[in-house]
Protein backbone atom coordinates (compact mmCIF):
# COMPACT_ATOMS: atom_id res chain seq x y z
CA UNK A 1 0.00 0.00 0.00
CA UNK A 2 1.11 3.28 -1.13
CA UNK A 3 1.84 5.72 1.99
CA UNK A 4 -0.07 9.01 2.13
CA UNK A 5 1.77 12.40 0.88
CA UNK A 6 3.52 14.35 3.21
CA UNK A 7 5.38 17.61 2.66
CA UNK A 8 8.48 18.52 3.77
CA UNK A 9 9.31 22.39 4.90
CA UNK A 10 12.48 23.11 4.90
CA UNK A 11 13.70 26.29 8.15
CA UNK A 12 16.22 28.20 9.53
CA UNK A 13 18.72 31.14 9.57
CA UNK A 14 20.41 32.50 6.16
CA UNK A 15 23.57 30.58 5.66
CA UNK A 16 22.69 27.58 7.57
CA UNK A 17 22.58 25.17 5.02
CA UNK A 18 19.31 24.47 3.78
CA UNK A 19 19.58 24.16 0.23
CA UNK A 20 22.92 22.74 0.43
CA UNK A 21 21.37 19.86 2.87
CA UNK A 22 18.53 19.39 0.26
CA UNK A 23 20.96 18.87 -2.37
CA UNK A 24 23.04 16.28 -0.50
CA UNK A 25 19.45 14.80 0.40
CA UNK A 26 17.99 14.92 -3.15
CA UNK A 27 20.51 15.63 -5.59
CA UNK A 28 18.38 18.61 -6.58
CA UNK A 29 19.67 22.23 -6.25
CA UNK A 30 16.02 24.53 -5.41
CA UNK A 31 18.03 27.19 -6.19
CA UNK A 32 17.12 27.64 -9.99
CA UNK A 33 17.19 31.42 -10.41
CA UNK A 34 20.51 33.02 -11.63
CA UNK A 35 20.16 35.13 -9.65
CA UNK A 36 20.12 32.92 -6.50
CA UNK A 37 23.36 31.04 -7.98
CA UNK A 38 25.30 34.29 -8.01
CA UNK A 39 24.72 35.29 -4.72
CA UNK A 40 24.28 31.88 -2.69
CA UNK A 41 21.22 33.03 -1.31
CA UNK A 42 17.41 31.58 -1.38
CA UNK A 43 14.95 34.24 -2.98
CA UNK A 44 12.33 31.98 -3.84
CA UNK A 45 10.19 28.75 -3.25
CA UNK A 46 12.43 25.86 -4.21
CA UNK A 47 11.29 22.49 -4.79
CA UNK A 48 12.50 18.63 -4.95
CA UNK A 49 11.20 15.19 -4.19
CA UNK A 50 12.83 13.48 -1.42
CA UNK A 51 12.80 9.38 -0.70
CA UNK A 52 13.22 8.15 2.76
CA UNK A 53 14.82 4.59 3.50
CA UNK A 54 11.37 2.91 3.33
CA UNK A 55 11.20 4.06 -0.25
CA UNK A 56 8.08 6.78 0.43
CA UNK A 57 8.36 9.89 -0.92
CA UNK A 58 8.23 13.33 0.63
CA UNK A 59 7.82 16.59 -1.35
CA UNK A 60 10.26 19.12 0.01
CA UNK A 61 10.17 23.02 -0.10
CA UNK A 62 13.11 24.85 0.39
CA UNK A 63 12.61 28.37 1.81
CA UNK A 64 14.83 31.77 1.96
CA UNK A 65 16.74 32.08 5.14
CA UNK A 66 17.05 35.75 4.97
CA UNK A 67 15.05 38.45 6.99
CA UNK A 68 13.74 40.12 4.20
CA UNK A 69 12.11 37.03 2.64
CA UNK A 70 9.81 35.94 5.69
CA UNK A 71 6.57 36.32 3.79
CA UNK A 72 7.88 33.96 1.09
CA UNK A 73 8.97 31.28 3.90
CA UNK A 74 5.66 31.53 5.32
CA UNK A 75 3.79 31.58 1.92
CA UNK A 76 5.59 27.85 1.29
CA UNK A 77 5.22 26.82 5.40
CA UNK A 78 1.22 27.51 4.92
CA UNK A 79 0.85 24.15 3.18
CA UNK A 80 3.86 21.71 4.86
CA UNK A 81 2.81 18.74 7.29
CA UNK A 82 6.57 18.43 8.84
CA UNK A 83 9.53 20.16 9.12
CA UNK A 84 13.56 20.01 8.77
CA UNK A 85 15.12 22.78 10.95
CA UNK A 86 18.79 23.58 10.11
CA UNK A 87 21.08 25.07 12.51
CA UNK A 88 24.58 25.53 12.14
CA UNK A 89 27.16 24.24 14.17
CA UNK A 90 29.63 27.46 14.01
CA UNK A 91 27.03 29.70 14.15
CA UNK A 92 23.63 28.03 16.55
CA UNK A 93 20.50 29.61 17.28
CA UNK A 94 20.14 33.36 15.48
CA UNK A 95 17.08 35.67 15.02
CA UNK A 96 15.41 33.88 11.82
CA UNK A 97 16.22 30.38 13.61
CA UNK A 98 13.66 32.15 16.24
CA UNK A 99 11.51 33.53 13.81
CA UNK A 100 11.45 30.64 11.62
CA UNK A 101 10.49 29.04 14.53
CA UNK A 102 7.58 31.23 15.94
CA UNK A 103 5.86 30.80 12.17
CA UNK A 104 6.07 26.96 12.42
CA UNK A 105 4.38 27.47 15.83
CA UNK A 106 1.66 29.78 14.60
CA UNK A 107 1.20 27.27 11.94
CA UNK A 108 0.65 24.75 14.59
CA UNK A 109 3.26 22.13 12.74
CA UNK A 110 4.86 20.34 15.53
CA UNK A 111 6.22 17.21 14.18
CA UNK A 112 10.12 17.77 13.05
CA UNK A 113 13.68 16.86 12.60
CA UNK A 114 16.93 19.48 13.39
CA UNK A 115 19.83 19.20 10.97
CA UNK A 116 22.66 20.75 13.01
CA UNK A 117 24.64 21.77 9.68
CA UNK A 118 28.42 22.37 8.90
CA UNK A 119 29.14 19.45 11.76
CA UNK A 120 32.62 19.53 10.19
CA UNK A 121 33.44 23.34 10.88
CA UNK A 122 32.69 23.08 14.63
CA UNK A 123 31.61 21.14 17.65
CA UNK A 124 27.69 20.71 17.31
CA UNK A 125 26.91 20.10 21.66
CA UNK A 126 26.26 23.98 21.27
CA UNK A 127 23.85 23.94 19.07
CA UNK A 128 22.41 20.18 19.67
CA UNK A 129 21.73 21.96 22.94
CA UNK A 130 20.27 25.38 21.58
CA UNK A 131 17.86 23.42 19.83
CA UNK A 132 16.73 21.27 22.51
CA UNK A 133 15.90 24.33 24.47
CA UNK A 134 13.99 26.04 21.19
CA UNK A 135 12.23 23.05 19.78
CA UNK A 136 11.78 20.24 22.87
CA UNK A 137 12.01 16.81 22.14
CA UNK A 138 12.54 17.13 18.59
CA UNK A 139 15.05 14.38 16.92
CA UNK A 140 18.32 16.45 16.12
CA UNK A 141 21.13 15.24 13.64
CA UNK A 142 24.78 16.32 13.16
CA UNK A 143 25.05 16.48 9.82
CA UNK A 144 27.77 17.95 7.29
CA UNK A 145 26.50 18.19 3.64
CA UNK A 146 30.12 18.88 2.81
CA UNK A 147 31.79 15.39 3.71
CA UNK A 148 28.19 13.72 3.70
CA UNK A 149 28.45 12.65 7.63
CA UNK A 150 25.60 12.09 8.84
CA UNK A 151 23.09 12.87 5.97
CA UNK A 152 21.72 9.00 5.99
CA UNK A 153 21.15 9.24 9.85
CA UNK A 154 18.96 12.53 8.93
CA UNK A 155 16.95 10.51 6.15
CA UNK A 156 16.18 7.84 8.70
CA UNK A 157 15.09 10.78 11.25
CA UNK A 158 13.16 12.20 8.69
CA UNK A 159 11.50 8.71 8.18
CA UNK A 160 10.52 8.70 11.94
CA UNK A 161 9.47 12.03 11.81
CA UNK A 162 7.10 11.33 8.34
CA UNK A 163 5.50 7.97 10.11
CA UNK A 164 4.35 9.80 13.24
CA UNK A 165 2.76 12.44 10.94
CA UNK A 166 -0.86 12.68 9.19
CA UNK A 167 -1.82 13.38 5.70
CA UNK A 168 -3.84 15.92 4.44
CA UNK A 169 -5.28 13.29 2.22
CA UNK A 170 -6.66 11.17 5.09
CA UNK A 171 -8.67 14.83 5.73
CA UNK A 172 -12.17 15.92 4.29
CA UNK A 173 -12.26 18.88 2.79
CA UNK A 174 -13.29 20.26 -1.28
CA UNK A 175 -10.21 20.90 -3.20
CA UNK A 176 -8.23 23.35 -1.70
CA UNK A 177 -4.56 24.40 -3.55
CA UNK A 178 -2.87 28.25 -2.64
CA UNK A 179 -1.59 29.09 -5.78
CA UNK A 180 2.50 29.51 -5.18
CA UNK A 181 3.81 30.00 -8.28
CA UNK A 182 2.46 31.21 -12.52
CA UNK A 183 3.55 30.77 -15.43
CA UNK A 184 3.15 30.00 -18.55
CA UNK A 185 4.74 26.75 -21.17
CA UNK A 186 4.92 27.30 -24.82
CA UNK A 187 2.46 25.01 -26.48
CA UNK A 188 0.25 24.30 -23.22
CA UNK A 189 -0.18 27.56 -21.75
CA UNK A 190 -0.40 28.47 -17.91
CA UNK A 191 0.12 26.91 -15.17
CA UNK A 192 -0.07 26.85 -11.37
CA UNK A 193 1.77 25.26 -8.71
CA UNK A 194 0.95 24.93 -5.16
CA UNK A 195 0.81 22.39 -2.18
CA UNK A 196 -2.84 20.47 -2.58
CA UNK A 197 -4.31 21.35 0.95
CA UNK A 198 -7.42 19.24 0.30
CA UNK A 199 -9.01 17.17 -2.11
CA UNK A 200 -8.17 16.00 -5.36
CA UNK A 201 -7.47 17.44 -8.75
CA UNK A 202 -7.92 15.22 -11.19
CA UNK A 203 -7.32 15.80 -15.84
CA UNK A 204 -10.62 17.35 -16.93
CA UNK A 205 -11.31 18.90 -13.59
CA UNK A 206 -14.02 21.92 -13.87
CA UNK A 207 -12.68 24.29 -11.24
CA UNK A 208 -12.51 27.43 -10.21
CA UNK A 209 -9.98 30.53 -8.99
CA UNK A 210 -10.79 32.41 -5.83
CA UNK A 211 -11.34 35.25 -4.90
CA UNK A 212 -11.96 36.26 -8.83
CA UNK A 213 -14.02 33.41 -9.28
CA UNK A 214 -12.53 32.77 -12.46
CA UNK A 215 -13.65 29.00 -14.07
CA UNK A 216 -10.83 26.68 -14.78
CA UNK A 217 -10.30 23.70 -16.57
CA UNK A 218 -7.68 21.36 -15.83
CA UNK A 219 -5.75 20.44 -18.96
CA UNK A 220 -2.66 18.14 -17.08
CA UNK A 221 -1.21 17.43 -13.60
CA UNK A 222 1.97 17.16 -12.91
CA UNK A 223 4.07 15.91 -9.31
CA UNK A 224 7.72 16.81 -9.20
CA UNK A 225 7.13 17.13 -13.29
CA UNK A 226 5.88 13.60 -13.39
CA UNK A 227 2.38 13.64 -15.51
CA UNK A 228 -0.12 12.03 -13.23
CA UNK A 229 -4.06 11.22 -14.15
CA UNK A 230 -4.77 13.17 -10.63
CA UNK A 231 -2.87 14.13 -7.47
CA UNK A 232 -3.94 13.79 -3.84
CA UNK A 233 -4.05 16.53 -0.84
CA UNK A 234 -0.42 16.35 0.84
CA UNK A 235 1.35 16.48 -2.72
CA UNK A 236 3.13 19.38 -4.50
CA UNK A 237 1.30 19.73 -7.82
CA UNK A 238 1.64 21.77 -11.39
CA UNK A 239 -1.67 21.80 -12.94
CA UNK A 240 -2.08 22.94 -16.36
CA UNK A 241 -5.35 25.61 -16.70
CA UNK A 242 -7.43 26.66 -19.41
CA UNK A 243 -6.93 30.50 -18.40
CA UNK A 244 -4.76 33.35 -19.62
CA UNK A 245 -1.76 34.23 -17.69
CA UNK A 246 -3.39 37.84 -16.43
CA UNK A 247 -6.68 35.43 -15.13
CA UNK A 248 -4.28 33.79 -12.02
CA UNK A 249 -2.54 35.09 -9.96
CA UNK A 250 0.62 34.09 -6.47
CA UNK A 251 -2.20 33.94 -3.64
CA UNK A 252 -5.20 32.61 -5.23
CA UNK A 253 -7.20 29.75 -4.38
CA UNK A 254 -7.80 26.73 -6.95
CA UNK A 255 -10.78 25.01 -5.90
CA UNK A 256 -14.19 23.12 -6.78
CA UNK A 257 -16.60 24.73 -9.19
CA UNK A 258 -19.33 24.27 -7.05
CA UNK A 259 -17.22 24.75 -3.38
CA UNK A 260 -19.23 26.87 -0.93
CA UNK A 261 -15.44 29.17 -0.53
CA UNK A 262 -15.48 32.46 -0.38
CA UNK A 263 -13.37 35.63 0.00
CA UNK A 264 -13.85 37.52 3.24
CA UNK A 265 -12.66 40.86 4.70
CA UNK A 266 -13.74 39.64 8.56
CA UNK A 267 -12.66 37.01 10.27
CA UNK A 268 -12.81 35.68 13.81
CA UNK A 269 -10.17 34.02 15.05
CA UNK A 270 -8.14 32.42 18.27
CA UNK A 271 -5.04 34.18 18.19
CA UNK A 272 -1.60 33.38 20.51
CA UNK A 273 1.24 36.07 20.81
CA UNK A 274 3.90 34.46 22.43
CA UNK A 275 6.53 36.66 23.72
CA UNK A 276 5.81 39.62 21.32
CA UNK A 277 7.16 42.62 22.98
CA UNK A 278 5.46 45.06 23.22
CA UNK A 279 2.43 42.48 22.33
CA UNK A 280 -0.65 44.01 20.14
CA UNK A 281 -3.59 45.18 21.12
CA UNK A 282 -6.86 46.75 20.05
CA UNK A 283 -6.62 48.61 17.03
CA UNK A 284 -3.26 47.75 15.79
CA UNK A 285 -2.42 47.67 12.26
CA UNK A 286 -0.96 44.15 11.39
CA UNK A 287 0.52 41.83 8.67
CA UNK A 288 -2.16 38.49 8.55
CA UNK A 289 -0.47 36.15 5.99
CA UNK A 290 -2.80 32.67 4.97
CA UNK A 291 -2.30 30.36 2.45
CA UNK A 292 0.22 31.92 -0.19
CA UNK A 293 -1.74 35.43 0.52
CA UNK A 294 -1.11 38.37 2.95
CA UNK A 295 -2.39 41.61 3.61
CA UNK A 296 -2.80 44.36 6.11
CA UNK A 297 -5.47 44.50 9.22
CA UNK A 298 -6.77 46.11 12.18
CA UNK A 299 -7.42 44.04 15.73
CA UNK A 300 -10.32 44.15 17.40
CA UNK A 301 -10.11 42.97 20.28
CA UNK A 302 -13.09 40.36 21.39
CA UNK A 303 -12.24 38.67 25.31
CA UNK A 304 -9.26 36.60 26.31
CA UNK A 305 -7.36 35.19 22.92
CA UNK A 306 -10.24 36.08 20.64
CA UNK A 307 -10.03 38.82 18.01
CA UNK A 308 -11.97 39.76 14.70
CA UNK A 309 -9.29 40.17 11.82
CA UNK A 310 -10.84 43.30 9.65
CA UNK A 311 -8.38 42.86 6.58
CA UNK A 312 -7.73 45.38 3.61
CA UNK A 313 -7.65 42.48 0.93
CA UNK A 314 -9.82 39.51 1.14
CA UNK A 315 -8.79 36.58 2.30
CA UNK A 316 -10.06 33.08 1.46
CA UNK A 317 -9.76 30.70 4.52
CA UNK A 318 -12.08 28.28 5.97
CA UNK A 319 -12.44 27.41 9.67
CA UNK A 320 -9.73 25.63 11.51
CA UNK A 321 -6.93 27.27 8.87
CA UNK A 322 -4.00 28.69 10.25
CA UNK A 323 -3.07 31.98 10.19
CA UNK A 324 0.37 34.03 10.62
CA UNK A 325 0.19 37.51 12.45
CA UNK A 326 3.02 39.67 11.82
CA UNK A 327 3.74 43.04 12.91
CA UNK A 328 3.80 45.82 9.89
CA UNK A 329 6.53 47.64 11.09
CA UNK A 330 9.43 46.87 11.65
CA UNK A 331 8.62 43.10 10.70
CA UNK A 332 8.60 40.66 12.78
CA UNK A 333 6.55 37.41 13.31
CA UNK A 334 4.37 38.04 16.16
CA UNK A 335 2.31 35.11 16.65
CA UNK A 336 -0.96 33.35 14.58
CA UNK A 337 -3.95 30.89 15.57
CA UNK A 338 -6.69 29.24 14.08
CA UNK A 339 -9.61 30.89 11.83
CA UNK A 340 -13.18 30.09 14.12
CA UNK A 341 -15.36 31.99 12.20
CA UNK A 342 -14.51 32.70 8.01
CA UNK A 343 -17.40 34.78 7.55
CA UNK A 344 -18.49 37.14 10.40
CA UNK A 345 -20.77 39.73 10.87
CA UNK A 346 -18.29 43.11 11.97
CA UNK A 347 -18.88 43.08 15.81
CA UNK A 348 -17.07 43.96 18.80
CA UNK A 349 -16.76 42.18 22.30
CA UNK A 350 -19.82 40.40 23.97
CA UNK A 351 -21.01 37.65 26.23
CA UNK A 352 -22.85 36.13 23.80
CA UNK A 353 -19.55 36.05 21.70
CA UNK A 354 -17.32 34.94 24.04
CA UNK A 355 -19.76 31.70 24.42
CA UNK A 356 -20.11 31.20 20.54
CA UNK A 357 -16.30 31.62 20.20
CA UNK A 358 -15.20 29.64 22.95
CA UNK A 359 -17.89 26.62 21.64
CA UNK A 360 -16.47 27.21 17.85
CA UNK A 361 -12.90 26.93 19.35
CA UNK A 362 -13.96 23.48 21.16
CA UNK A 363 -14.62 22.37 17.84
CA UNK A 364 -18.27 22.57 17.99
CA UNK A 365 -19.18 24.33 14.69
CA UNK A 366 -22.07 26.00 13.15
CA UNK A 367 -22.81 23.68 10.70
CA UNK A 368 -21.74 20.91 9.34
CA UNK A 369 -19.77 22.09 6.49
CA UNK A 370 -17.15 24.73 8.01
CA UNK A 371 -16.22 25.86 4.75
CA UNK A 372 -19.74 27.04 3.88
CA UNK A 373 -20.62 31.08 4.24
CA UNK A 374 -23.21 31.52 6.88
CA UNK A 375 -26.84 32.24 5.55
CA UNK A 376 -27.78 35.11 8.14
CA UNK A 377 -31.95 33.97 7.67
CA UNK A 378 -31.26 30.32 8.62
CA UNK A 379 -31.14 30.23 12.52
CA UNK A 380 -28.20 29.02 14.11
CA UNK A 381 -27.95 25.40 15.03
CA UNK A 382 -28.38 24.80 18.69
CA UNK A 383 -26.81 22.09 20.71
CA UNK A 384 -28.73 19.55 22.14
CA UNK A 385 -31.16 20.27 25.54
CA UNK A 386 -29.27 20.35 29.20
CA UNK A 387 -31.11 17.85 31.40
CA UNK A 388 -33.13 18.89 34.35
CA UNK A 389 -30.33 18.08 36.34
CA UNK A 390 -27.91 19.99 34.11
CA UNK A 391 -30.02 22.96 33.78
CA UNK A 392 -30.18 23.08 37.64
CA UNK A 393 -26.97 23.13 38.02
CA UNK A 394 -26.14 25.77 35.92
CA UNK A 395 -28.67 27.38 37.54
CA UNK A 396 -26.81 27.01 40.86
CA UNK A 397 -23.61 28.36 38.94
CA UNK A 398 -25.49 31.41 38.15
CA UNK A 399 -27.12 31.97 41.67
CA UNK A 400 -23.75 31.07 43.75
CA UNK A 401 -22.14 34.24 41.91
CA UNK A 402 -18.32 34.96 43.01
CA UNK A 403 -18.61 31.97 44.66
CA UNK A 404 -19.86 28.88 43.19
CA UNK A 405 -19.47 25.19 44.89
CA UNK A 406 -16.36 23.05 44.38
CA UNK A 407 -16.29 21.05 41.18
CA UNK A 408 -15.97 18.07 43.40
CA UNK A 409 -19.51 18.81 44.96
CA UNK A 410 -21.22 18.57 41.09
CA UNK A 411 -22.27 15.82 39.31
CA UNK A 412 -19.82 15.70 36.95
CA UNK A 413 -21.43 14.63 33.83
CA UNK A 414 -23.90 17.50 34.17
CA UNK A 415 -21.00 19.78 34.40
CA UNK A 416 -19.57 18.43 31.16
CA UNK A 417 -22.97 18.83 29.46
CA UNK A 418 -23.04 22.58 30.90
CA UNK A 419 -19.46 23.27 29.59
CA UNK A 420 -20.28 21.90 26.63
CA UNK A 421 -22.99 23.87 26.17
CA UNK A 422 -21.30 27.11 26.71
CA UNK A 423 -22.98 27.66 30.21
CA UNK A 424 -19.78 27.10 32.56
CA UNK A 425 -16.38 28.09 32.37
CA UNK A 426 -13.18 26.73 33.93
CA UNK A 427 -11.53 29.14 35.81
CA UNK A 428 -9.72 26.94 37.87
CA UNK A 429 -8.83 22.72 38.53
CA UNK A 430 -11.53 23.18 41.23
CA UNK A 431 -13.88 26.11 40.05
CA UNK A 432 -16.44 26.62 37.06
CA UNK A 433 -18.25 30.13 36.58
CA UNK A 434 -21.19 30.76 34.49
CA UNK A 435 -19.90 33.02 31.46
CA UNK A 436 -22.90 35.83 32.77
CA UNK A 437 -20.96 36.33 36.12
CA UNK A 438 -17.68 35.69 34.31
CA UNK A 439 -18.72 39.03 32.38
CA UNK A 440 -19.88 40.95 35.14
CA UNK A 441 -16.54 40.20 36.95
CA UNK A 442 -14.66 40.93 34.08
CA UNK A 443 -16.56 44.78 33.53
CA UNK A 444 -16.01 45.39 37.35
CA UNK A 445 -11.97 44.29 37.17
CA UNK A 446 -11.88 46.63 34.33
CA UNK A 447 -13.62 49.23 36.25
CA UNK A 448 -11.52 49.42 39.05
CA UNK A 449 -8.44 49.36 37.45
CA UNK A 450 -8.98 52.30 35.30
CA UNK A 451 -10.21 54.08 38.86
CA UNK A 452 -6.94 53.11 40.53
CA UNK A 453 -4.43 54.15 37.46
CA UNK A 454 -4.70 51.10 35.68
CA UNK A 455 -3.83 48.35 38.03
CA UNK A 456 -5.65 46.35 41.19
CA UNK A 457 -4.41 43.71 43.38
CA UNK A 458 -5.85 40.97 44.70
CA UNK A 459 -7.18 42.29 47.72
CA UNK A 460 -8.70 45.24 45.93
CA UNK A 461 -10.73 43.00 43.58
CA UNK A 462 -11.29 40.45 46.56
CA UNK A 463 -12.82 43.55 48.47
CA UNK A 464 -14.68 44.72 45.06
CA UNK A 465 -16.67 41.70 44.65
CA UNK A 466 -17.01 40.87 48.49
CA UNK A 467 -15.78 37.56 48.64
CA UNK A 468 -12.90 35.86 49.71
CA UNK A 469 -9.23 35.85 48.83
CA UNK A 470 -9.28 31.85 47.78
CA UNK A 471 -12.33 32.89 44.68
CA UNK A 472 -10.18 36.36 44.44
CA UNK A 473 -6.97 34.60 43.28
CA UNK A 474 -9.03 32.10 40.81
CA UNK A 475 -10.91 34.97 39.45
CA UNK A 476 -7.62 36.84 39.23
CA UNK A 477 -5.66 34.49 37.64
CA UNK A 478 -8.19 33.87 35.02
CA UNK A 479 -8.32 37.29 34.16
CA UNK A 480 -4.80 36.89 33.65
CA UNK A 481 -4.89 34.14 31.36
CA UNK A 482 -8.11 35.97 29.47
CA UNK A 483 -5.51 38.71 29.01
CA UNK A 484 -7.38 40.94 30.30
CA UNK A 485 -4.22 42.04 32.89
CA UNK A 486 -0.98 40.95 33.30
CA UNK A 487 0.97 40.21 36.35
CA UNK A 488 3.30 42.68 37.21
CA UNK A 489 4.94 41.58 40.97
CA UNK A 490 1.55 42.01 43.28
CA UNK A 491 -0.14 44.11 40.86
CA UNK A 492 -2.35 42.96 37.55
CA UNK A 493 -1.55 46.02 35.12
CA UNK A 494 -4.94 46.56 32.60
CA UNK A 495 -3.57 45.91 29.25
CA UNK A 496 -3.81 48.52 26.57
CA UNK A 497 -6.29 46.43 24.46
CA UNK A 498 -9.27 46.63 27.60
CA UNK A 499 -9.41 50.65 26.47
CA UNK A 500 -11.40 49.58 23.65
CA UNK A 501 -14.10 48.64 25.89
Amino acid sequence: MTAAPLTLGTAGHIDHGKTALIRALTGVDTDRLPEERARGISIELGYASLTLPSGRSLSVIDVPGHERFVRTMVAGASGIDLYLMAIAADDGVMPQTLEHAAILKALAIATGVVAVTKSDLADPARALEQSRQLLGAVEAIPVSAHTGAGIEQLRAALERAAHASRSRAELPGPTRLHVDRVFTIKGAGTVVTGTLWSGTITRGDRLKLLPAGTPARVRGVQVHEAELSNAHAGQRVAVNLTVGRDQAARGDVLTDADAELASTYLIDAALEFGDANPEPEHGDRVQVHHGTRETPARLAWLGGRFWQLRLEQPLVPAAGDRLVIRRVGPPDTLGGGAVLDPHPRKHGPGRETLVRLHRLARGEGESDDTTARPDPERPRPQPPPLTPSALALEESLRAARFEPPLNSELDANDLAAVRAAGRAVRVSEDLDYHPEVLGEVTERAIGLAQRNGGSLTLGQLRDELGTSRKFAHALLTHLDSERVTIRRGDEHVLRRSQTAR
